[in-house]
């Protein structure tokens, strides 16, 4: 059996070895970084795209208002057609 020689290296051609990385915190991960890197980020707007968000909330609100103006609008036609349609319905005599 051959016999192991253990040494340590102080440098191999003029550097020294690099260090042995520390064990890095779990926490403190490349993704946990980013999630707080990001954090504010959520709830702002960029600047840069208010032009497009007020297109689209107007476009919106007019859907939303054509929406009820038609809903309004057909209820009324219904109660119409209905309070007509009651005028020629026979009705009991008590």
């Amino acid at each position: 059996m051959p016999e192991t020689l253990e040494a340590e290296v102080i440098a191999i051609d003029g550097k020294p070895p690099e260090p042995t990385p520390e064990p890095r915190d779990p926490r403190r991960t490349q993704g946990h970084r980013a999630f707080h890197g990001f954090r504010g980020r959520v709830v702002k707007l960029d600047r840069r795209w208010w032009p497009l968000w007020l297109l689209l909330g107007l476009v919106f609100g007019v859907f939303i208002i054509a929406f009820l103006i038609i809903a309004a609008a057909f209820s009324l036609l219904r109660g119409l057609i209905r309070g007509i349609a009651g005028l020629f319905a026979p009705r009991a005599r008590s």
